[in-house]
């Protein structure tokens, strides 16, 4: 299945995409996230004092609001 990041806080995310076959990658600073397929994020430090550097291609998923069943839907939608 796919690699996929996930900020530390969010770990009933993590558990959840861990049953679901994902290989899970805790995001603990800006380089973990290299060779993700994937990342899911709170969105609590989104755009911090307006830098914005892009350090993967694949999908970036803010979990804000959502329930881990439905980040691990939008996760699965953005890797078809």
């Amino acid at each position: 299945m796919a690699k996929i990041g996930v900020e530390q806080s969010l770990t009933n995310v993590q558990e959840a995409l861990k049953e679901r076959g994902h290989e899970v990658v805790p995001l603990r600073q800006e380089s973990d996230a290299k060779g993700c397929d994937c990342c899911v994020v709170t969105g609590q430090d989104s755009n911090v004092m307006g830098i914005q550097n892009t350090v993967t291609s694949g999908s970036v998923i803010e979990a804000s609001g959502l329930t881990a069943e439905e980040v691990c839907q939008a996760v699965e939608a953005r890797l078809r």
